[in-house]
């Protein structure tokens, strides 16, 4: 069964910086790309950035651009990092790490994902 284990969440001042990173177990199951999802209370679940292997594509939201940067390693496919700067209580949210086994769909959408982490918490205090 796949993993994806997710690391780097935690408690943090606004303006303040955090690294989450994700690693999946096999990279037949993110072989084609990985992506972030936060999920916060009273919200849907949504993108904010996300990597495509082989050509390394990155996408953003529009509310994380020039704040949030996604990175991984193009060779193995199945570990990526997101570098978050300037962070806002708005970010405050459970980040859920996601994985494209089959190549679907638009990176933005999560049903574009086949597998799923368990999520790691970030807080922005204000």
């Amino acid at each position: 069964q796949v993993q994806l284990v997710e690391s780097g969440g935690g408690l943090v001042q606004a303006g303040g910086s955090l690294r989450l990173s994700c690693a999946a177990s096999e990279r037949t199951f993110s072989r084609f790309g990985m992506g972030w999802f936060p999920h916060a209370p009273g919200k849907d679940r949504e993108f904010v950035a996300a990597i495509r292997w082989g050509t390394y594509d990155r996408y953003y939201s529009d509310s994380v651009k020039g704040r949030f940067t996604i990175s991984g390693d193009n060779n193995a496919k199945n570990m990526m990092a997101l570098q978050m700067i300037s962070l806002k209580p708005e970010d405050t949210a459970v980040y859920y790490c996601a994985a494209r086994g089959v190549n679907r769909g638009d990176f933005h959408n999560t049903s574009s994902y086949d597998h799923w982490g368990q999520g790691t918490q970030v807080t922005v205090s204000s």
